[in-house]
């Protein structure tokens, strides 16, 4: 039976994934299927399970990566600026998300997309718990109970046992996708996900002349 869903796993620390968070919804709402938003932290996949640089830090590689994102942010119409801090993180955002996602899903999604968005548009330092707390009374969550979950042990356990879930299912990488069982990675296959959901398939090169024509 197919699956009425698809997930879908993102890092704000990535504008990558910033780009996917204000595609991925709409792509879901065309094809009447739900997507289930979790948080990754790529800090741990590349560095710690895969032993790489962060590819800010990867010589060639690095330039190349920022101007590939700034052309998919034209091709998507959606604001883009290199923010330039240094040791940012997005643990606070990732936590918060998931505390509210237990309580109002739909805020959830709208924190973490104005989160990656400030970060990626406004240049703003997203890793302390006061931004956190901020940006998500700004989405009507409760800030005091927010605030108190992100000072105690709970809320970073689960963040944790989420990070390990997405590794134990092969996520390497934001934005990263499962369709139908099957894995997607990369904001350049937003169009293959979204042929994938109105198709029941993956596009053929058959599929991909015609779409050229």
């Amino acid at each position: 039976m197919t699956d009425p869903g698809f997930d879908f796993y993102f890092d704000p620390i990535s504008p990558f994934s910033y780009l996917a968070t204000t595609q991925v919804d709409e792509i879901a709402r065309r094809h009447q299927r739900i997507v289930r938003w979790h948080p990754v932290l790529v800090g741990v996949t590349i560095t710690k399970i895969m032993g790489l640089k962060p590819v800010p830090e990867t010589p060639l590689k690095s330039d190349y990566s920022w101007m590939d994102a700034e052309r998919q942010a034209a091709m998507l119409d959606v604001p883009l600026r290199r923010h330039g801090l240094k040791n940012i993180n997005s643990l606070a955002v990732c936590r918060a998300f998931l505390w509210l996602r237990d309580r109002e899903p739909d805020m959830a999604r709208q924190f973490v997309r104005r989160a990656s968005a400030a970060l990626w548009v406004d240049g703003r330092d997203i890793t302390p718990l006061e931004f956190a707390v901020s940006e998500a009374a700004a989405v009507g969550a409760g800030a005091d109970g927010l605030e108190l979950a992100l000072r105690g042990p709970e809320i970073r356990e689960l963040l944790a046992r989420e990070v390990d879930a997405a590794i134990e299912r092969g996520v390497f990488g934001v934005p990263f996708f499962f369709v139908d069982g099957q894995a997607l990675w990369g904001c350049d296959r937003l169009w293959m996900l979204d042929f994938k959901l109105a198709h029941g398939r993956w596009p053929t090169k058959r599929d991909w002349e015609d779409m050229s024509d």
